[in-house]
């Protein structure tokens, strides 16, 4: 099983669910999350002052898929979080050991 966590704009996240959705992964934890990458944040003018927006508000997407399926939800998540511009995200994978699913106590994939 591997664990794709998935950094992307915020007005992407309804895109990217329906689109993960239809490929056929159900679940999935989202979070807002701020940061910066190598744009550095960015600076905004309000009311004729202009100030410095170090941390850039993102969404994180956390999906646990099955290793047979872990490329469909990559490509999904590329094909639909990308504008082409600065600051569109990262996808990160990483692998998990194991999941439990609380109340059937069932084990692994099963309990995906």
């Amino acid at each position: 099983m591997k664990k794709v966590e998935a950094v992307v704009r915020h007005f992407k996240l309804e895109d990217v669910k329906n689109a993960l959705t239809e490929q056929g992964i159900h679940g999935m934890t989202v979070c807002e999350v701020r940061g910066y990458g190598r744009q550095k944040g960015h600076t905004e003018i309000y009311r004729g002052t202009e100030y410095a927006v170090d941390f850039v508000p993102k969404v994180k997407i956390e999906v646990i898929c099955s290793d047979a399926t872990l490329q469909t939800v990559i490509d999904t998540i590329v094909k639909t979080a990308q504008t082409g511009q600065i600051g569109d995200g990262k996808i990160f994978v990483s692998e998990v050991a194991n999941a439990i699913r609380i109340r059937t106590g069932e084990n692994g994939e099963d309990a995906l």
